[in-house]
């Protein structure tokens, strides 16, 4: 089992060594550093060596969790690999520890794991919570009398003028879009419309 260790320094001024001397008295046997790279920058090359390096049993240590990830959410994708996010395969499947120095997140004792269960769970209630929302809001938009969605990005005038045209059957419907001033993408919507509601 070995210990790897990633650091990050967001600046060319900022000094990595407090980092850097954290995971070392943690004991990592291997530690790659990016430096002026932006948490919010996506491209992060040596941590994705980090990730790559990393076989089954090992442990990939960090001193924050902003150190490494963007947000709770990154985490959890990549500890459990089961959003639709950059790890595909997560820790936990490949037998792999993470361990989260300041805030005391380790995956590899049962006190740690029960904390990221927490976790787990205070995100997915967020989320329950955000889509309960976006529910109610378009219920009460709905009983207002609005519609949700796009508007679309054609008049009634074009959309006659298009289902007219297309009836003739002389234009093709890239040419019809010439005529009212849409692409061929939008006149096959503007007919599919007409299809629907006839």
């Amino acid at each position: 089992m070995a210990k790897i260790g990633y650091a990050r320094v967001s600046t060319a001024d900022q000094n990595d060594d407090s980092q850097i001397d954290e995971l070392k008295a943690y004991g990592c046997d291997k530690i790659f550093v990016d430096h002026g790279v932006s948490g919010k920058n996506a491209s992060r090359p040596e941590l994705d060596k980090a990730l790559a390096y990393l076989r089954e049993g090992d442990v990939f240590v960090v001193t924050r969790l902003s150190r490494a990830m963007r947000s709770l959410h990154q985490m959890l994708d990549l500890v459990n690999g089961t959003r639709a996010g950059d790890y595909k395969d997560g820790f936990k499947a490949r037998n792999i520890g993470l361990v989260v120095l300041k805030q005391q997140i380790d995956t590899t004792t049962p006190g740690g794991r029960l904390v990221f269960h927490i976790f787990a769970a205070i995100d997915e209630w967020q989320r329950e919570l955000i889509v309960e929302g976006t529910r109610e809001g378009l219920a009460a938009a709905k009983a207002r009398g609005k519609v949700g969605g796009r508007k679309p990005s054609y008049t009634d005038h074009q959309a006659k003028t298009a289902r007219s045209l297309h009836a003739q059957g002389e234009l093709s419907a890239e040419e019809i879009g010439r005529v009212i001033g849409v692409s061929r993408a939008t006149v096959y919507r503007m007919l599919q419309a007409g299809a629907t509601s006839a």
